[in-house]
């Protein structure tokens, strides 16, 4: 919810479509610089009979360990308190479900697996950049207009070397083609929807999102208004495509909102007039 720089004023590459913008017609930024899905083939391969499972519970402890719930509905990670054990149990379940030969396990226990080690290794990339206050801030990407750390290669699973771009742009959102995934990858920012404390299973991972789903929309950070207009998240902005466009954004919100204020001022109007989204750092402390 994760995930690479998809959109920042700020950015080098921001800077260079600003010199060129006069020259561009139908100029959109969230178009240019949100990542598209494409699809890594490799990752299609599943065995849809396969009744195997895999043990994220190394990964669950951690999360109830030092994922906070604070006062103000967002969850948050106390990295300042991870010990050094917990930091070496962390690496071994990454190392360990990284061996697995994922392409022999059923569509939704692939699910899990990825979200569970997008997240894992994104908190893991915090851990060792301690004092970075946005993971915008840790530029370990290649390539000159890269930002933060989603397009370095830092996982190899069955042989293959893989980014957390590759995880959720090339596998997660093009293969399962289910908006709710903006849910479960956690950027560790807090405009993203919440890391939840406990860990995704074949067997949870749609009643979590649709309760994730829910909680983001009910919270400022997800949807409010201003001016009585709506303003959202810029996930929704961003990643439009994926829910099905602005309107079936919209119908999605409407779905899940409990806020009647908002609810009536989402049956008057037609679009989104504002977004926004807070990278700084998840951090409890």
């Amino acid at each position: 919810m994760t995930r690479r720089n998809k959109f920042s004023m700020f950015s080098r590459r921001a800077a260079l479509v600003l010199l060129c913008a006069p020259l561009l017609t139908g100029f959109s930024f969230e178009a240019l610089f949100a990542p598209r899905a494409h699809l890594i083939e490799k990752w299609v391969a599943h065995d849809a009979n396969s009744k195997a499972t895999i043990d994220h519970n190394g990964w669950e402890e951690l999360l109830k360990r030092y994922v906070v719930k604070s006062a103000d509905g967002i969850n948050r990670f106390a990295y300042k308190r991870v010990t050094k054990q917990d930091r070496e149990r962390l690496e071994r379940y990454i190392n360990d479900i990284s061996k697995t030969k994922i392409s022999s396990y059923n569509r939704d226990e692939q699910f899990a697996f990825w979200v569970n080690l997008y997240n894992a290794r994104t908190v893991k990339v915090i851990l060792d950049h301690p004092g970075a206050a946005s993971i915008r801030d840790i530029d370990i990407s290649p390539g000159f207009f890269a930002d933060g750390p989603w397009g370095k290669k830092m996982m190899v699973v069955e042989d293959t070397t893989l980014s957390l771009n590759d995880i959720e742009h090339g596998i997660l959102r093009p293969i399962y083609k289910y908006p709710y995934i903006h849910y479960a990858v956690n950027c560790a920012s807090i405009s993203c929807p919440n890391l939840l404390p406990v860990a995704f299973t074949a067997k949870n991972y749609r009643q979590l999102l649709v309760g994730a789903a829910r909680a983001y929309i009910n919270h400022p950070r997800g949807v409010t208004i201003e001016e009585g207009q709506i303003k959202a998240s810029s996930i929704y902005v961003w990643f439009a495509e994926d829910f099905g466009g602005e309107a079936a954004v919209l119908k999605h919100i409407k779905k899940y909102v409990d806020r009647e204020r908002i609810r009536v001022i989402l049956h008057t109007r037609s679009s989104i007039a504002s977004h926004g989204y807070d990278w700084a750092l998840n951090d409890a402390e």
